[in-house]
């Protein structure tokens, strides 16, 4: 894989994980990380689909020019996360960064959802994340998620709420957690 000889840091660990083959069509919810969407635009490479959904313009223009510096054509949609504008079972993947956690529940829902939604059958969603710290971590993070959420099971129970199937929790390190759903064939 040599795309990701080319990336360095953490960046390297969320295209890793993400585990995208050449020709998968992958969404990204939300603009936590403009950059992460053209990593893996390249990843799936000329026979895949790379697309971005948002809920504003400044949002769409900061991953545009994230994926113009990184030579990546990605497509940008602008609406609200819980009525994505595609269709239902376009994509392979989901990638959700560092939202989640952050929402209030009734547009974490919304989200989970739509994101089920767009999803073909045996499609995953995964959810990257802040890992919770203990200690004097946790006091001086500037980054900290719903503590109601936490306390309620995070991303995994979020996952199996709306009606992900199997959900796992592929890694915890530096300092991310990466949580994973498919969407099941209810037939």
């Amino acid at each position: 894989m040599t795309i990701l000889k080319r990336f360095k840091g953490e960046t390297d660990l969320r295209v890793s994980i993400a585990g995208l083959r050449p020709g998968d069509k992958v969404l990204q919810i939300g603009d936590r990380d403009p950059r992460l969407i053209a990593y893996l635009a390249a990843q799936a490479g000329l026979n895949g689909q790379a697309s971005a959904l948002v809920v504003d313009d400044e949002a769409a223009k900061s991953i545009k020019a994230a994926a113009k510096k990184q030579g990546a054509l990605v497509e940008v949609k602008v609406a609200p996360l819980k009525t994505p504008p595609f269709a239902e079972g376009w994509f392979d993947v989901v990638v959700i960064p560092h939202l989640i956690g952050t929402m209030r529940p009734h547009e974490r829902v919304g989200t989970l959802q739509s994101a089920r939604h767009v999803l073909r059958i045996g499609g995953r969603c995964l959810i990257m994340e802040t890992a919770q710290r203990g200690g004097l971590g946790a006091l001086f993070s500037g980054r900290s998620l719903d503590p109601h959420y936490r306390a309620h099971g995070g991303a995994e129970a979020a996952l199996q709420a709306e009606g992900f199937k199997p959900v796992r929790i592929l890694a915890e390190r530096d300092g991310l957690l990466f949580a994973e759903g498919m969407k099941p064939d209810l037939t």
